[in-house]
């Protein structure tokens, strides 16, 4: 088999982001293809990075688009799966005035649940260097204990794991079972990115540093926990280390939908490139101000997993 930089295990669906008004005044929805762990696939591809994703789409118009979407940007679709019965999952964005979004989700059920244990390619995980996934696909027991599989995979076979909760609150039946499922996740990864508005809840800490230490203490085999801060930057937590980076504000900025993703994948091919053992504040704040660059250009475009940056832009960007 194939060896794979990073392999991703999770949602991929339709995001109805708004584009317009019509004649009528209704509002106009653009069908982009999306989902966190794929957006992240998408950013690394864009990188010269070699991908995967293990998913589960329905077998229907959008589920046939998503499977091409991935294809052409260069991600391996062997491992997407079609459900008979439950059609793709879809999400409405609703865009705010400042950038930010929220989401309403069709998924009861979505496809995306639908994912078993007996359908996790385990060899594919083992030829991985980077197991990375998100807890949308942990709200739910089927695809939980489908990605309980391959997370004991990946550690079995000293792959290293990468995890973004990405908490969506409407998912899940309570923020108590999200808490129990985002420190399960925790237990298991080398690498952790976590929203400013995560690691409060979580860890129930103001401050993020207080918080970041609350989880350093509690799982100490998280080689790298992340901030991401929107508008305010982002901060790499590593051993005794932070460093902190500001963002690039962009005046054309129109949604943030996708940003946060492609700061990770970007941080992810920073890793691929430079390794996990020994970075200094200098590779860390390199680190940082690429991947805010990346997100900063992502919050210009309508989507993400289709438009995501090549690597002249960001670094002529940085420039």
């Amino acid at each position: 088999m194939e060896k794979y930089d990073v392999t991703a295990l999770g949602e991929l669906l339709i995001d109805f982001t708004q584009n317009g008004i019509s004649p009528r005044g209704n509002p106009l929805f653009e069908a982009n293809p999306g989902g966190a762990p794929c957006n992240v696939l998408a950013m690394l591809s864009k990188l010269g990075h070699r991908t995967a994703f293990i998913g589960k789409v329905g077998k229907d118009y959008f589920g046939e688009r998503l499977r091409n979407a991935i294809s052409e940007l260069g991600i391996c679709a062997d491992y997407l799966r079609k459900d008979e019965k439950v059609h793709t999952t879809l999400a409405l964005v609703h865009t705010l005035p400042d950038g930010d979004r929220d989401f309403s989700f069709y998924r009861n059920p979505g496809a995306d649940m639908m994912l078993t244990e007996a359908e996790v390619p385990e060899e594919l995980i083992k030829v991985s260097r980077f197991f990375h996934f998100g807890t949308l696909s942990m709200t739910h027991d089927r695809v939980r204990k489908a990605t309980q599989n391959a997370l004991k995979v990946a550690k079995k076979n000293s792959v290293l794991v990468s995890f973004d909760p990405n908490l969506r609150p409407p998912l899940w039946d309570s923020l108590e079972v999200a808490k129990e499922q985002v420190l399960y996740g925790i237990e298991y990864c080398d690498v952790l990115k976590i929203s400013d508005n995560e690691i409060q809840w979580l860890t129930g800490e103001e401050d993020y540093t207080v918080g970041a230490h609350w989880i350093q203490d509690r799982y100490p085999q998280v080689q790298l926990l992340l901030v991401s801060m929107g508008r305010n930057g982002s901060r790499a937590y590593y051993g005794d280390v932070m460093v902190e980076e500001r963002a690039y504000i962009n005046a054309n900025t129109i949604e943030t939908t996708g940003a946060g993703d492609t700061f990770y994948g970007c941080v992810l091919h920073y890793l691929l490139e430079h390794g996990l053992q020994g970075l200094s504040s200098d590779n860390l704040s390199d680190m940082l101000k690429f991947a805010n660059a990346a997100a900063s250009i992502i919050t210009t475009r309508k989507g993400a997993l289709c438009v995501m940056p090549a690597l002249e832009e960001i670094m002529c960007y940085l420039q």
